[in-house]
């Protein structure tokens, strides 16, 4: 039976679209017309809608029509019918967004992220529909064990994997601050080869984190070149983003360019407001590196605010060894005043001195602390707002527990300078939260929503077919995702519907838990999991492989 759907925004004026395609696209512009469409019966016909195809190209109206999980035509349907008819005029059509740096998994995969919220509301509300986990050095493992878990959980979304440096490096060394032996690298290569060979993307590190922060460059030279024979990528949160961060951009593509494999600087930015500008230096390093021939890019999100556990503070050597050791470290009268003199320093250097910098995200041992910066929980305690206070706080919440926190340190300059960037693709290093749970970082609900609304439509940064590209096709190609993140004829049906004049991320740092508006329908493999701005629960997410 044969249906026609109209969906309840068809009557925007197409007008309003003029922001976005200058004096507008016609049908002879941007993708090609098909002038044939085949006699087959589909599934899906979108009529009328403004197709940004992901290559950064022109858009064009056109229609699409879908057949399974395939895109099968592009050009004019209006003859034709199918199962479910959409008139989408005066609406955008992009592919589905590809988040390359996501947590999605969650910290626990029994309890949080996917798991627990397989509908992933506030990825599809973005747009999104593909996310890879295992960032930051932290990943599931056996991967192959992690990936066929999840095909035995559907999910709204597609979902694939990094193997994490600083997880195989526990397993094999614990967390020690020592350089592995020859046996011991050569577990951690045939942890990464057999991680690659089970479809993850590459490898990810934290340097910035224990235990990545005691590996030397040499050991993760000798594990990115297992990456060579699979075009795995080498995605790092870098060891410093601050004082050291020409020096630890520059360790990062040594790493890609002596395994021959591409290196990635991910959530690409610049700590502290006395450093503000020198995205221009890291990114000129970028550039010579791929005039070498060494294909460097970077991700970035839209804020100016990272978030972390608030033990990021803390010098590497306070963090080793258990969680019984580190706080035994902390209640140790010597040792406590050396590492609260680092994290002080740490606070001078990298925060600009200002404890209210630093927010509590969550604390699930004392909620009543999430939203408070260190400087408000100071007040409220009748402690005098210091650094040298800050950082004792920061070690009694350490022993408490630990807790995240959001770390506002960043100049929008550099935000914009490194998005800018033609090498440069979106990612949200979000997750999915539970919805009003503590006080996360708004990029887990707005991060591509963001791009389009600030950077696009108010700020006119980037054009909206540069934005598309960077959300899509980009971080496709990057992972060699096979007709994914582009709109054409054969592709995989990952497409958001969208209204691109009024869509709006609405999550802040003080209310972060709201949806982002705008996005109408989303299809993943061709099925709907957002149908007129509402979630339809179908889960027909992919697992995806290298």
């Amino acid at each position: 039976m044969h249906t026609r759907l109209f969906s309840f925004t068809a009557i925007v004026s197409i007008t309003l679209l003029s922001l976005f395609t200058g004096c507008g696209a016609s049908n002879s512009e941007g993708l090609e017309a098909m002038k044939s469409p085949p006699d087959t019966s589909y599934s899906v016909i979108l009529l009328g809608g403004l197709v940004y195809d992901g290559t950064g190209d022109r858009p064009m109206r056109t229609d699409l029509g879908l057949v399974g999980d395939k895109i099968i035509a592009v050009g004019d349907l209006s003859e034709f019918t199918a199962e479910s008819i959409y008139d989408i005029s005066g609406l955008v059509v992009t592919p589905g967004f590809i988040d390359i740096h996501s947590h999605a998994s969650g910290g626990n995969f029994k309890a949080s992220g996917l798991n627990a919220f397989p509908n992933a509301e506030n990825y599809i509300r973005q747009g999104v529909t593909s996310v890879i986990v295992g960032q930051d050095g932290s990943s599931a493992f056996p991967i192959d064990k992690f990936l066929k878990e999840m095909e035995g959980r559907p999910a709204a979304i597609n979902r694939g994997t990094m193997v994490g440096h600083g997880t195989v490096r526990a397993i094999v060394m614990g967390n020690r601050d020592r350089q592995p032996t020859g046996n011991e690298l050569n577990k951690m290569k045939t942890m990464v080869q057999q991680s690659m060979q089970s479809g993850a993307f590459g490898l990810s590190s934290g340097l910035e984190y224990t235990p990545g922060a005691y590996a030397k460059t040499e050991e993760l030279i000798e594990l990115a070149n297992i990456l060579e024979p699979y075009n795995g990528i080498y995605i790092s949160h870098i060891r410093n983003e601050g004082a050291e961060l020409l020096k630890s951009v520059e360790e990062t593509i040594r790493i890609g360019e002596e395994a021959g494999i591409a290196p990635q600087i991910t959530h690409h930015k610049v700590v502290g407001n006395g450093r503000w500008g020198m995205s221009e230096q890291s990114l000129r390093l970028v550039e010579e590196a791929r005039q070498r021939g060494v294909d460097a890019m970077s991700d970035v999100y839209p804020y100016t605010a990272s978030s972390t556990g608030i033990n990021i503070l803390f010098p590497p050597w306070s963090k080793e060894g258990t969680r019984a050791q580190r706080v035994a470290r902390l209640k140790d009268p010597e040792k406590r005043i050396f590492i609260r003199n680092d994290i002080a320093e740490h606070i001078e250097t990298e925060r600009g001195g200002d404890p209210s910098s630093i927010v509590v995200a969550n604390c699930s041992w004392n909620r009543n602390l999430n939203g408070k910066s260190l400087a408000d929980i100071l007040e409220e305690r009748g402690r005098e707002v210091t650094v040298t206070n800050a950082a004792d706080l920061a070690m009694e919440l350490e022993i408490n527990g630990g807790c995240m926190g959001v770390f506002h340190s960043m100049g929008e300059e550099d935000v914009i300078r490194i998005m800018k960037h033609p090498t440069t693709m979106v990612a949200s290093d979000g997750g999915i939260p539970r919805f009003g749970l503590g006080a996360p970082h708004p990029r887990n609900y707005g991060t591509f929503a963001r791009v389009i609304a600030r950077y696009v439509r108010e700020l006119d940064a980037l054009s909206m077919e540069e934005a598309v590209h960077k959300m899509s096709a980009l971080p496709a190609q990057r992972l060699e995702l096979e007709n994914r993140g582009i709109l054409k004829e054969g592709a995989i049906a990952d497409l958001a519907v969208i209204q691109a004049d009024s869509l709006q991320d609405h999550a802040t740092f003080e209310n972060p838990h709201q949806y982002a508006t705008g996005v109408i329908h989303v299809f993943v493999s061709g099925e709907a999991v957002l149908l007129d701005g509402e979630v339809t629960g179908k889960r027909p997410g992919k697992v995806l492989r290298k």
